[in-house]
């Protein structure tokens, strides 16, 4: 079972878990958006490193999140340790999912691409449905 789901897996799950708990109540700093996700956690495999993507609904707030984020990663990976059963705890890096937003855009572009598609036969052919071939010529 363990070779189907690496040490680092369940480490960076453990870590996502434990972040979303700590950010949302332990930091008390006003620039980090009450509306901010974990999106997900990669560890590197010695477990020395531990990238934390986050999303937020207003991407206009992700300078001043990540900064806060940054300053607080010392004192979150602190907290981390003691709840960790690990001989080291990975250092943190916060990186910006935007993932979301251009997913949401890209379905715009494909919504727009498809209701401005009109051919010909489209337009030539609205209202004939019902008429036999015959009487079309």
């Amino acid at each position: 079972m363990t070779s189907d789901y690496p040490r680092s897996h369940r480490v960076a799950d453990f870590i996502q878990r434990e972040l979303a708990g700590l950010i949302r109540t332990e930091l008390r700093d006003p620039r980090i958006s009450p509306m901010l996700t974990l999106a997900s956690v990669e560890v590197s495999r010695d477990l020395s490193v531990a990238k934390v993507y986050y999303s937020l609904l207003d991407s206009g707030e992700h300078k001043e999140t990540q900064e806060a984020l940054e300053r607080a990663s010392g004192f979150l990976r602190r907290q981390l340790a003691r709840q960790m059963n690990t001989r080291s705890v990975p250092q943190l890096r916060f990186f910006y999912d935007d993932s979301a937003e251009r997913g949401a855009m890209m379905s715009a572009l494909i919504a727009d691409a498809v209701a401005s598609n009109t051919t010909a036969d489209d337009e030539s052919g609205e209202g004939t449905a019902d008429e036999s071939p015959a009487a079309r010529d």
